[in-house]
């Protein structure tokens, strides 16, 4: 359900109250994708702007048009057709194509991004038809600026996503055709978190690929080149940041799925320079740790007596690992080298330890290989040793949790926690069903993909209970994220603010009501969820002095209404006519797109 709005902070730049002004007329107005309406366009507008003639007679509602684009959504073949189908509607009507996904959201959700997005992905250049981003081409630094510049004045952009393709979902190296995991990503941004779209810019950087089949594919439209590494590369990302940052000085930057290499090593580097983020290694330790915190609450646990294995030492483990220390070092009040000491990696080669050669970002998490036997690093040995009460996969091992291995945790933890989240669903290291059932129903379970609620015998008495399994999508926390540093002009992301990002989700799991409830609230409550998690940044960015914007409300009511009076929401608004002579870009339907004649 769309947030409720208020009137009260009507004057704000961002507020979506009254009628937008517009310069189109007739069939350029249809053609627009940001002002069209098509059969719901009002009999005055039909008069102002030169309709008559151009539609069908009878006047309809929106809630018509999403009747009639779900019927036919759902005449498409399969996940795949459906997805380019909702991309022809974005296309041609923006506001019907979220208002068609928000109220068929849980439905639709895979078919708009993972796992439907990554088979559109691995088939870009055999389903394209027309651009949709900035791609820019590292043989060709020199055009950085003005390939951006395309997209806007300093005004124009909040949000930018940017990939360079190099490990896309679970599915790999896809070059050029990362565009659309950055487009997914800000429609994401836009659907939960009422980030406007015509704000938002998705952005590739084509350094090559070592993909074999798209570099022999005589289709592919990317570099048919090996991938640029070491200072080249370098260079040329810190060429794109200064340039981004000079043309859109109040832009968020999200780097999305960019290779182990460089993911968390980029996000350092520049994390303490601009706002940006890195949803891999932020986003899902955010969302995993707000599952953790729920699940302890639900098991009477304390966050500081936590012993956490996580197998799969990639930056989606490491990046978990990383929120899980630092909330440990908070509650505790230790450094973070303390509460590194109460953390597992374990990766293909076992138990990370001081005789193996592992990355800047895993050696925190490194214990002493004299205290380690060559055949006790493997997740088995590990899980009896350490006796855990939380076990994480991010490893794409599927089965890998087996009955012996959770029996055994078990066995030193009542109400174990386990979240195996690998994508998609066929690579998760065990099923809901199976944990519960080797636990008797004790085990506190999220998952990476969404899953049936599984019954059994274990309520009350031993009788049939049914629980619902919470799926850790990072859609429930990096949207409220990318918001609250639009919203504040946050001039940096910091660590207080990510805490904060996962304390406002926690505060709304569904489990602190009903123990057979998920671990985390449902997609379908997500622009609630985005209102409380922008909220929480808000507050954390205006502490930590990193909020540029001014004016902020200080109580919680008006800060609510004033981040929903700033949230777009996909709702015909009334257009006013204006002249196109000095019309601003926006009237001109022209805000996301390249500017023409540069």
């Amino acid at each position: 359900m769309a947030p409720t709005r208020s009137s009260k902070f009507g004057n704000l730049p961002l507020s979506t109250v009254g009628p937008l002004d517009c310069a189109l007329t007739g069939t350029a107005l249809l053609n627009s994708p940001v002002f069209n309406k098509g059969s719901a366009f009002t009999q005055s507008e039909r008069r102002d702007f030169n309709l008559t003639g151009l539609l069908p007679a009878n006047e309809q509602s929106l809630e018509h048009q999403v009747e009639r684009a779900y019927q036919q959504y759902l005449t498409r073949s399969d996940d795949l057709a459906k997805n380019t189908f909702l991309t022809s509607l974005r296309d041609q009507n923006e506001v019907l194509y979220f208002k068609l996904l928000l109220t068929h959201l849980k439905e639709m959700f895979s078919v708009v991004y993972t796992p439907t997005e990554g088979d559109a992905i691995q088939n870009y250049s055999r389903l394209f038809r027309r651009p949709e981003g900035c791609f820019l081409d590292i043989n060709h630094p020199e055009n950085v600026h003005q390939d951006l510049a395309l997209w806007g004045t300093p005004d124009d952009v909040d949000y930018i996503c940017v990939t360079d393709g190099e490990e896309i979902l679970g599915i790999g190296d896809q070059g050029v055709g990362g565009i659309l995991i950055s487009g997914a990503k800000l429609t994401l941004a836009s659907l939960c978190a009422g980030v406007h779209p015509s704000r938002t810019l998705p952005v590739v950087i084509d350094c090559g690929t070592d993909n074999e089949e798209l570099l022999k594919d005589k289709l592919y439209l990317g570099l048919r080149q090996r991938r640029v590494r070491g200072k080249r590369y370098d260079d040329f990302i810190q060429t794109f940041v200064e340039a981004a940052r000079k043309l859109f000085p109040g832009a968020y930057l999200h780097f999305e799925d960019f290779g182990l290499r460089n993911a968390r090593r980029l996000l350092e580097l520049y994390r303490p320079k601009i706002a940006c983020f890195n949803d891999d290694v932020q986003g899902t330790g955010c969302v995993t740790l707000a599952a953790i915190m729920a699940a302890l609450h639900a098991s009477g646990q304390k966050l500081g007596d936590v012993r956490v294995i996580i197998f799969g030492a990639g930056s989606a483990g490491v990046g978990i690992a990383d929120q899980v220390r630092d909330a440990i070092a908070a509650e505790l009040n230790v450094d973070h080298e303390k509460a590194s000491q109460q953390i597992w990696l374990i990766d293909k080669p076992g138990l990370l330890t001081s005789k193996l050669d592992v990355s800047d970002a895993q050696k925190t998490y490194v214990k002493d290989a004299s205290g380690w036997g060559d055949n006790d690093t493997h997740l088995l040995s590990v899980v009896k040793r350490v006796k855990p009460n939380i076990l994480i996969g991010t490893s794409t091992v599927p089965g890998a949790f087996t009955q012996e291995i959770v029996k055994a945790m078990h066995e030193n933890s009542p109400r174990p926690i386990i979240f195996p989240l690998s994508n998609p669903t066929r690579l998760h290291e065990a099923t809901p069903a199976d944990l519960l059932k080797w636990t008797d129903g004790k085990a506190l379970v999220a998952t990476g993909s969404p899953f049936d609620p599984v019954t059994g015998p274990w309520g009350e008495g031993g009788n049939d209970a049914t629980i619902e399994i919470a799926e850790c999508n990072n859609s429930v926390v990096f949207p409220g994220i990318g918001l609250g540093c639009i919203l504040s002009r946050a001039r940096l992301l910091t660590d207080r603010m990510l805490v904060a990002a996962v304390q406002g989700v926690a505060s709304l799991s569904p489990v602190l009501k009903d123990p057979t409830a998920p671990l985390l609230p449902d997609v379908e409550e997500v622009r609630t969820v985005s209102v409380q998690v922008a909220k929480s940044v808000i507050r954390a960015a205006v502490e930590e002095g990193v909020a540029a914007e001014k004016d902020i409300p200080t109580n919680d009511h008006d800060l609510d209404a004033w981040v929903r009076e700033q949230m777009w929401n996909p709702e015909y608004r009334p257009l006013r006519l204006v002249k196109m002579d000095g019309a601003t870009r926006a009237a001109k339907g022209e805000l996301g797109k390249a500017m023409p004649g540069l």
